[in-house]
Order: structure tokens, then sequence, then C-alpha cells
């Protein structure tokens, strides 16, 4: 209900076939998918149809792993994800016969969030993180003072996104070593402001959303600053924000955001409208909603994977943690 509630608000109603072919007078262009890349995509959108009305754009909230689903039977044209596609889903694709065009268009971090009455919790390590997430501590870490003796003895209440989503699977990763490896006794949920207001109203919750979401309730939440304690990436705790973010050094918990191209999809006309106006007004509607852009060198490299269709994916199976799009784009024209 609430994915559906998001498409029709994104494009004032409408339904499209599979690949995103029109049912109606006027041509269609479908997302769907991540639920932290659903914001620029909206915007994206919301422009976009100003200047070309007689094209409907649908924006729809599955997670992550949702979309790619869609995506890979050929349901909608472009999937919007937080994590790059995995070998399985690519392999999906490739049994329907669906090729894609990888196309990196955010940065976004992950941030650490408490309830502001939580005074205690002013910075924490990627090890305690861990502490709090791993399989292992299911069951076992229930209290502040297990992470940290000089917490006080008292219940941790945790938040965290969907299984499904991307998110869910680079901070696993990041944080215990594998993707979807984590503890199953938190609150989750696929849409990020149900964790705003659970962690909002809670004086003893921790939890991981967005970057962009905490920047649009910073009033009602509180960041937690993440030591990673490695020498080469300066010392103490780092705070997520755009210039931390964008060069790296908020880390683990930095990260490319992308939309994957159908390219039987890029085929038609309205889509490739539609996607080289993203491309060339991410940078500005990128911020404006609380995400960090590419900068124009990587921006140029992505424009010119679109306009040569260039097929596959340059992030699946490789590593993304402490990575910037511009160091995998640039070893990809070397190529």
């Amino acid at each position: 209900m609430a994915a559906l509630a998001f498409t029709v608000a994104a494009c004032g109603g409408g339904s499209s076939s599979s690949g995103g072919t029109a049912t109606t007078g006027n041509t269609m262009v479908s997302l769907d998918g991540s639920s932290t890349v659903f914001p620029i995509s909206e915007a994206v959108a919301e422009e976009f149809q100003k200047a070309n009305k007689n094209i409907r754009v649908t924006v729809g909230i599955s997670g992550t792993g949702g979309g790619f689903q869609k995506f890979c039977r050929a349901e909608i044209d472009i999937s919007d994800a937080s994590r790059p596609i995995s070998a399985s889903e690519v392999e999906a694709c490739a049994t329907t016969g669906v090729e894609f065009i990888e196309l990196p268009i955010a940065y976004d971090g992950i941030a650490i969030t408490v309830n502001p009455k939580a005074t205690w919790a002013d910075k924490i390590t990627v090890a305690e993180l861990k502490t709090i997430w791993a399989p292992e501590a299911q069951g076992k870490v229930k209290r502040w003072n297990q992470v940290r003796p000089t917490w006080p003895d008292r219940e941790i209440h945790l938040f965290g996104a969907g299984v499904d989503s991307g998110t869910f699977d680079y901070f696993t990763e990041a944080i215990n070593g594998k993707a979807k490896a984590s503890r199953g006794d938190f609150t989750s949920s696929e849409d990020d402001n149900v964790l705003v207001q659970g962690i909002s109203s809670d004086e003893l919750a921790l939890g991981f959303l967005p970057f962009a979401y905490y920047e649009e309730n910073a009033t009602r939440l509180k960041l937690v600053p993440v030591d990673d304690e490695k020498p080469d990436n300066g010392a103490g705790p780092i705070a997520p924000g755009p210039d931390s973010i964008r060069t790296g050094t908020y880390q683990p918990l930095s990260r490319p955001v992308f939309i994957y191209v159908s390219t039987k999809a890029a085929e038609r006309p309205e889509v490739q409208k539609f996607v080289e106006f993203y491309l060339a007004n991410a940078e500005k509607l990128v911020r404006e909603v609380n995400y960090v852009g590419l900068g124009d060198a990587a921006y140029t490299m992505v424009g010119d994977r679109f306009a040569k269709r260039k097929t596959g994916s340059v992030f699946s199976g490789v590593n993304t943690v402490g990575v910037t799009i511009d160091q995998l784009l640039s070893k990809e024209r070397a190529q």
C-alpha cells in the first residue's frame, strides 16, 4: 500500500504494462526499487514532467531487491538501487533476456542515529557497531552497557532497513563483512520514514538509515559520528556530511547509488529523453533532496556510458566500500 501511494503521488495516477508501455494516450516511463533513491527519482520525474507534459513517469518503492525482481521480469523500465546489482540478479536478468545499463547517480552515507535524549551516545566505532549488529548478537546484546561499559545499563532498541533494502545489504557488508549477515531481532522497514518515526519517539533507540533522511529530520534525530579506527583515514570519529561522503572519508558507510536502465526500454524515445534529463540535472536535484552529487567529471563518464549503451556492471562483484565512482569508471575507460 505504501508503495502504491508513493507511485500515485509521484505521477498523478495511471498504470503501465510489461516494460513500461503506455496504457493511455500518453507515453510512460516506469521506475521502481530503492526507497533511498526514490527521493532523487521523484524530484527528477517532477521536473521532467513540467517540460514534458505528454510523458508520464511512475516512481514506486519496493526496495532494491524488489525493484530488481520487477526489472528482470521486464515489468519496469528503470530500477532504482542503493547497491550494485548482485550476481544472482545479473543471472536472473540474463535468463529473461533483460540487458541493462548501470548508471551511478549520487553518493549517499548511511547515518547512525539515536534519539536526542540519548546523550551518552556521542560517537561509536565500527567494532562497536559489529558488536551490536553481528548475527551472534541476536538475543544476547540487549543493553547499552554491553556495547560500552560506560553506557547506561538500559535496554537498547534497534531500528534498521528492511532485508530487501540495498541499505541493509551495504550496511551488513560494511560492518559485518558479509551482505545480509545480521541479527534479526530489530525493527526493520523498507520505508525509511518508519525508521525515523521509531527512533525519534524512543529514548533508547539506535538505528541506521540513509543520510538524506537524517538531514530531513535533523531536529528529531541525533547523529552519531563513526570511527573506523584506521590511521590512514584521519583520526577519530567522523560524521557523515556532503564533504565526508563525497571524498569517502566517512568510512565505511559512504556509498554510491544507482539507476539501471533496460536497453530495450532505452530504445523508446521517452525513456532516452528521461534518462538524459536525469543525468543532465542530477547534480542540482540530488543536493535539493539532501544527497551528494558525483561531480562534473563523473557525470560526464556516466553520461558517456548511457550514450554508448555500455551494458553490464562495473560495480557488481566489487567491494565498493571505500571506492569512489571516479576510480571505477576511469578504470573502465582505460580498458
